[in-house]
């Protein structure tokens, strides 16, 4: 019940929220150990292929003992001086690994920009919120970055640690983060992180499997009730969650396309090399600034039917252990 009324408040604070940039925060705490414990490292070992593998395995090691084992302290000790000190420790932190809302602020900020201030000022926008190159999209271009990354960080920043929290509590939620941290300051395929973020980018993997398939369906449960296509969402997803790169980023991008009705995906630039990719959903009408706002209307929907698979995950673990 604890944990309940923990990931309920933290729910409730993302949404009223968000992400204030004055109030300290774990993720950039986690951040800043990524990037330094990467730059003692990289000194540590070989510079070769194999000794940046083994230096990003390393840096796996360290980033998870660290954050982990700090966030179960600060818990022990909130929870040694009071029972209320400990849920107040604990849903704070809960709350500080979702992002739902600050992804909707992020996204409709590109969307002002595109509506209200032009294509150079949507563009550096966009620049924030992805990691393509933005200097040369048009608005169709920066309209889709946006509704991709809304559809991607819909799983990453909201359903995956709400769900791993309602498994393992707070500390799974920091396990989560801290390796979807490390797979986005790390796990790139070019020649600086190939084989130094392969561990983290695979481990990311791993942890996505679930929640990715969970946000694919849980978005197109919900698509009919923001006055989107349900039954488009389902045969999009199924038919083409397969074309992205990754193999868990697909299922709610391809669901958010067939949702939307607009084609996703395409050629990209990323540090000023053209990637190739499939396209993903179908061209049934042009994709347009308005986009963004339902790809934002989706997410907050999704969110809240996350949280109700999250209560329903915490009641059937305390009945399966007797704990409830």
């Amino acid at each position: 019940m604890i944990r309940c009324a923990s990931l309920f408040l933290a729910c409730v604070l993302d949404a009223l929220l968000g992400d204030p940039y004055a109030m300290p925060h774990i993720i950039r705490l986690i951040g800043t150990l990524i990037a330094r414990s990467e730059q003692v490292l990289r000194g540590a070992f070989p510079q070769s292929p194999q000794g940046e593998r083994r230096a990003g395995i390393a840096l796996v090691a360290v980033v998870l003992l660290v954050s982990c084992g700090a966030t179960t302290a600060v818990l022990w000790l909130a929870w040694r001086i009071s029972p209320y000190l400990g849920f107040a420790v604990q849903t704070f932190i809960c709350y500080q690994m979702l992002a739902a809302r600050q992804l909707g602020i992020e996204a409709r900020k590109v969307w002002h920009a595109l509506t209200k201030e032009g294509l150079e000022a949507a563009r550096k926008a966009v620049s924030m919120i992805v990691g393509r190159d933005t200097q040369a999209l048009d608005e169709a271009g920066v309209t889709r970055a946006a509704v991709e990354t809304v559809a991607e960080n819909a799983s990453d920043g909201f359903v995956a640690p709400l769900l791993f929290m309602a498994v393992g509590g707070p500390v799974a939620g920091v396990l989560y983060k801290a390796t979807n941290t490390m797979d986005s300051m790390v796990g790139y395929k070019n020649d600086a992180y190939r084989s130094f973020g392969t561990c983290a980018a695979k481990l990311d993997d791993i942890l996505n499997w679930v929640p990715a398939r969970v946000t694919g369906a849980l978005m197109c449960l919900v698509a009919p009730l923001v006055g989107l296509d349900g039954a488009g969402a389902w045969r999009v997803m199924l038919r083409d969650h397969a074309r992205h790169s990754s193999p868990n980023a697909g299922w709610p991008e391809a669901a958010c396309a067939g949702a939307l009705g607009v084609m996703l995906a395409g050629p990209s630039s990323y540090f000023g090399k053209v990637v190739e990719k499939p396209t993903i959903g179908d061209d049934l009408r042009p994709i347009e600034a308005t986009d963004i706002l339902r790809a934002n209307r989706l997410l907050a929907a999704t969110a809240g039917a996350a949280l109700v698979v999250a209560v329903l995950l915490v009641w059937g673990l305390g009945q399966a252990t007797g704990r409830w």
